[in-house]
């Protein structure tokens, strides 16, 4: 074994719990969570027969997995919106946030932990594709009905149905860690 596999060989045990971890938190299936952990693993492997070497393996480590977490939630998005059918069977649950905010005037703790949650959400929000994050602000922010927007932007209800049921699992799915980090 050459002083580079050794090398490479003590990242991968050293960084698997901590990025595992950190995956896991933002994939809630573990299987898919686990595929993740190999890829951006399998990703330092190709990068380190490459002659330049890694500066800071960790946070190389830790970037990729942010990228691909990302890359995961936009091909799931696309995949959503060409789904357009919502029959009865779905659930208006499906289409709701129930962004749960911790009160102002319970406290700094509170007030902390609510700046944290609107911060989270904001940085969600910037992840949404476009037409996701115009169906859910013009909804749940503005509280435009599906016909309304239907009528102004000339887009099929269901369309529109469909990216804010796609919006709200990626920010249910983004704000979860901060909910747990925090307790709430």
């Amino acid at each position: 074994m050459t002083e580079r596999d050794s090398e490479l060989t003590a990242i991968l045990v050293r960084e698997r719990s901590r990025l595992g971890h950190f995956i896991r938190r933002r994939v809630p299936d573990p299987a898919e969570a686990e595929d993740l952990l190999q890829d951006v693993f399998e990703e330092l492997v190709q990068a380190y027969r490459l002659p330049e070497s890694i500066e800071k393996a960790s946070a190389w480590l830790f970037r990729v997995a942010r990228n691909r977490i990302i890359d995961r939630f936009r091909k799931i998005d696309r995949r959503s919106e060409d789904k357009v059918d919502t029959g009865p069977d779905d659930s208006a649950e499906e289409y709701r946030l129930d962004l749960q905010l911790p009160s102002a005037d319970q406290g700094p703790e509170a007030l902390y932990a609510r700046s944290i949650v609107l911060e989270a959400l904001q940085h969600a929000l910037e992840e949404l594709t476009p037409n996701q994050r115009e169906v859910f602000i013009e909804h749940e922010l503005e509280g435009k009905s599906f016909k309304e927007m239907s009528v102004r932007s000339g887009t099929p209800i269901n369309t529109l149905l469909a990216r804010k049921r796609s919006a709200v699992l990626l920010l249910r799915a983004r704000l979860r860690a901060i909910y747990d980090d925090l307790e709430l």
